[in-house]
């Protein structure tokens, strides 16, 4: 697997850019099953996750890394969401594997934000 460079220095670019495969995985699975406007909601906020963690590690100051790190707690909460939501449908596959890797990230992102705003 080939991580972004910066996946060396931080353990949240390495787990969102995993979890941003996953997704892409789970929502290929979707489409083939009809599941488009659900796949493209998961697809969206899943991998904004990584996308925004990637942008936080080049911010231009403390402020505006930690700007980052919160839109991608956001995106997690929503992908919590749609991970929760389609767990609880017997049309959607099973969705727990997903969430425990989500919960993993969210513990990340809760830890790198609290430090910084340690540290501000």
């Amino acid at each position: 697997m080939n991580l972004p460079h910066s996946a060396n220095k931080s353990i949240a670019v390495k787990l969102t850019f995993e979890f941003s495969l996953d997704i892409m995985h789970l929502c290929s699975q979707l489409d083939q099953g009809y599941k488009y406007s659900y796949s493209k909601q998961l697809f969206r906020s899943g991998t904004g996750i990584g996308a925004n963690v990637i942008e936080a590690q080049n911010a231009e100051s403390k402020k505006d890394f930690l700007h980052k790190i919160k839109i991608a707690a956001k995106e997690a909460e929503e992908t919590e969401y749609w991970l929760l939501l389609g767990n609880q449908s017997e049309e959607y596959p099973d969705m727990k594997d997903y969430l425990d890797k989500l919960y993993a990230i969210k513990r990340v992102l809760n830890s790198i934000i609290s430090t910084t705003k340690a540290n501000l």
